[in-house]
């Protein structure tokens, strides 16, 4: 019952931008985050979740802080070290640009029109963590990106409205104006400052537009600011005499202009350094000038995304065709100019380094990591496109199999969460799939009628089982000597039987009035059990050849069949909201479990009744044992998936697979305020062309064409359960949810992990902290090596008991290893 959620599988980035932090990759996978350590080939997904999908998120200089916000403009602040959210707060218009200072002491949000200076908050906790420096309101139009100058001093903001804004945070007694840099055509899509290296001095400005134009600013030597307030003391008065004037009032004139205009001239000569650095004169009061304008010549493609890296000046540019650009700059000297894809790249930042450019393709799923210099991969991983409809786990319970609609099958490392191989052979969607006893065969049943066998050592299909004509499969079961295939179908109600060494037809087993969507083998014998939608189960003596040997009558449809580990029981989930269990030596009904209130899930935005009152979604489509047949996993149509005692019939525990906002059915009550005469206001689709398409939108524009995909009559997905599935192992469970392959484990993953080791921890240096009186660092040398004897050592070593008391309050393990005999 302790199972607790550890990853989320099936895709690595749903939209938004992705930040690199040291060698981690974050990315927004729905309203989860996700972390990719491209060092160690590993990634996780961080365990809080978010209202609704993520749509910015950005960290802290030194890699301590996470801030998320999501569709509905709340924000979390999260500790990455800890993976613990720590505030929270609601803004009040949608968040379109998000940044961290330099020094990371402040936040600059860009809120539609405004642009907002937050304090950012700290490890202690307050009252009022957020506080609000600084409103600018000076743009006309959205704010689209934003950059921090080194110091902290000046933040350079782009927007909508063709301009770009240079601003100075300091306050001061007269409000100073923005300096305004136009010339685009079309919005700014990024901004940047570029430093002289010398003087780490802001030299250059960078600004780039959608049409695919960046513009390079620099400032004007020859004059400022002050030059600009007028001519009339900087040049000599003419003389005129004509009035009467005398010659000794000239002259005074004379000598009062010279000597200002010696004045003006040393202090430029002082607030200008021999690099044409500014010292003094604040850079929103300097005069720039357009040095150059270049032009990135990818027409009719947009550009969507780009990033600037200070220390190489380098810039990197995604266009909507899929085309990504390398450029040396200022000389604008192109490096690279790729196609990695044939959709919109929707984010391109660089590493800390510079070496490593990582793209995103929301519309795809797709996450790249490539480095420029020796032209590799790093990272190359794809999502399902659609709902993933199944999953497998291997024998070892190391590798995870998964079909979608998408006609792909993805094998996954659990360990790492990857994806190593896609088979791609499937031209309709995979309903099910299905690992051989020996570890190194797969299976896969689809739509398109064919069943294939593919090999995990040379990575490829070896057979393909066909019928004499074609059929809809969407169920798949193996024998336990791997000699024995079959598949039931959705249109002829039959079931296939194929030989696996031969690849022939053996028997077509008929019967069945309706759809075969439960099919499985028994752990013991070679008897089949099945399911169907004519309110039956029937056992099936496939090698005998004896046809159905045991039918067991239902009231209503039959949604899929399971067999306990042990052989000696059956259990199937019916229409009604039922999970039926049946002795199958005896062939008598043993007892049943009425699910009905148990599944009810949430509210979809289409329903005319509530959730409690509606009769759809209120069934069990996936059912699985755990290992050792003691309980069963249950989930369907609903946010819950359900764990239920076999023995007494009772729910031990009910899991909600997500709280994200953005999907349909997560709501129990819907808020009238929200309804329209037009329908519910979240289903209006009111957003502009200028939103990134992520892969909730692209299901979306798809329904109209009959694609597949889980989303109801307006096009807004349905959270549901596909497919569940427990380990070989029982240690843990995935499920095949709208948002991808949820994982759930009872392993803790701040375990022993000998990645922790390094040269310096050796059962020596604990000997050597002991010495030393050193007792803290004794008890951590120990605790990383995990040797139950350095530290029991270490126990009896601490000298003050109340010193002992506290890191056994911090060490559970300790406990459990001295069974509390030291205290």
């Amino acid at each position: 019952m302790n199972f607790r959620f550890q990853n989320l599988l099936g895709a690595p980035y749903r939209g938004g931008n992705v930040v690199v932090s040291e060698d981690s990759l974050l990315s927004p996978v729905g309203n989860r985050v996700s972390v990719t350590d491209l060092v160690k080939s590993h990634t996780l997904t961080l365990p809080f979740e978010a209202t609704s999908n993520i749509s910015r998120i950005a960290v802290s200089p030194d890699g301590n802080f996470l801030l998320t916000v999501d569709d509905s403009s709340r924000a979390l602040y999260v500790n990455l070290r800890r993976r613990a959210v720590l505030h929270h707060i609601t803004f009040k218009k949608r968040v379109t640009a998000l940044r961290f200072s330099s020094d990371g002491s402040l936040i600059a949000v860009g809120l539609g029109k405004l642009l907002q200076i937050w304090r950012s908050p700290g490890f202690r906790k307050e009252f009022f963590p957020f506080k609000l420096v600084r409103t600018f309101s000076d743009c006309a139009a959205a704010i689209t990106s934003l950059d921090w100058s080194p110091e902290s001093d000046y933040i350079l903001v782009g927007s909508k409205d063709l301009a770009v804004r240079l601003f100075f945070l300091k306050k001061t007694k007269v409000r100073t104006r923005p300096f305004l840099f136009l010339g685009h055509r079309e919005p700014v899509v990024g901004v940047f400052f570029s430093i002289n290296k010398k003087t780490s001095r802001v030299c250059r400005i960078y600004t780039i537009s959608r049409d695919g134009a960046i513009f390079t600013w620099k400032l004007d030597e020859s004059s400022n600011s002050d030059d600009n307030s007028g001519g009339s003391i900087l040049d000599p008065p003419e003389r005129r005499n004509s009035e009467g004037e005398s010659q000794e009032n000239d002259k005074v004139i004379d000598n009062e202009s010279d000597k200002v205009i010696g004045d003006r001239k040393r202090k430029r000569e002082t607030l200008i350094d021999v690099d044409g650095d500014t010292l003094g004169i604040p850079l929103h009061e300097m005069k720039w000038e357009l040095s150059k304008k270049d032009f990135f010549m990818q027409a009719p493609a947009r550009l969507t995304t780009c990033d600037y890296h200070r220390e190489l000046d380098m810039v990197v540019v995604g266009f909507s065709s899929g085309v990504f650009g390398l450029y040396q700059m200022p000389d604008f000297v192109c490096i690279h100019l790729l196609s990695i894809s044939r959709e919109k790249i929707t984010t391109a930042v660089f590493n800390r380094l510079g070496n490593w450019l990582t793209f995103g393709c929301a519309k795809l799923g797709q996450l790249l990591v490539w480095e420029w210099r020796s032209e590799s991969y790093i990272l190359k991983q794809q999502g399902h496109y659609f709902d993933v409809n199944c999953v497998a786990y291997s024998p070892d319970s190391q590798m995870l199999a998964t079909g979608a609609d998408d006609s792909k099958v993805k094998v996954w490392t659990v360990s790492s969460g990857f994806c190593f191989i896609t088979f791609s052979e499937h031209t309709n969607a995979v309903t099910a799939v299905k690992f051989m006893a020996n570890n190194h065969c797969l299976l896969s049943a689809s739509l398109d009628g064919t069943v294939r066998a593919w090999d995990l050592f040379r990575y490829r299909n070896f057979r393909t089982f066909t019928t004499p004509s074609p059929r809809q499969f969407v169920s798949l079961a193996v024998d336990q000597s791997g000699e024995i295939i079959c598949a039931g179908t959705t249109d002829s109600f039959e079931i296939f039987v194929w030989s696996t060494k031969t690849g022939r037809l053996l028997d077509v087993l008929s019967g069945h009035q309706g759809p075969v969507h439960g099919l499985m083998f028994s752990p013991t014998n070679a008897i089949l059990a099945s399911s169907s939608w004519d309110k039956t189960v029937r056992l099936w003596d496939v090698f005998e050849g004896k046809g159905a040997v045991e039918t067991f009558q239902h009231n209503h449809d039959v949604l899929t069949v399971v067999y306990r580990p042990d052989g000696k029981q059956i259990a199937c989930s019916t229409l009604d909201g039922q999970i039926v269990f049946w002795d199958p030596l005896d062939g008598i009904l043993m007892y049943t479990i009425e699910g009905r209130r148990d599944i009810t899930g949430g509210r979809l935005m289409t329903d005319r009744r509530s959730a409690a009152n509606s009769t759809s979604g209120k069934y069990f489509t996936t059912l699985c044992y755990s290992a050792d047949g003691s309980y069963i996993l249950a989930g369907g149509s609903s946010k819950y998936i359900c764990m239920y005692d076999v023995a007494d019939q009772v729910m031990l525990r009910r899991f909600q697979i997500t709280r994200n906002l953005s999907l349909d059915g997560v709501l129990d009550f819907l808020n009238s305020k929200r309804m329209t005469d037009a329908g519910p206001l979240d289903l209006i689709d009111d957003e502009n062309s200028d939103v990134d398409v992520g892969v909730d939108q692209q299901r979306r524009g798809n329904l109209g064409q009959g694609l597949p995909g889980s989303v109801n009559n307006l096009g807004r997905p349905i959270i549901r359960t596909k497919c569940l599935k427990i380990s070989p192992t029982g240690r843990s469970w995935a499920a095949a949810t709208t948002e991808g392959v949820v994982i759930y484990s009872i392993d803790e993953s701040f375990m022993f992990d000998p990645t922790d080791l390094d040269i310096d921890v050796t059962p020596e240096a604990v000997d050597s902290a002991l010495s030393e009186s050193q007792h803290q660092r004794a008890l951590l040398l120990s605790l990383r090596l995990n040797e139950d004897s350095l530290i029991r050592i270490c126990i009896f070593f601490c000298e003050d008991i109340r010193y002992t008391s506290h890191c056994f309050i911090h060490t559970s393990e300790i406990f459990a290893e001295t069974d509390g005999s030291v205290f």
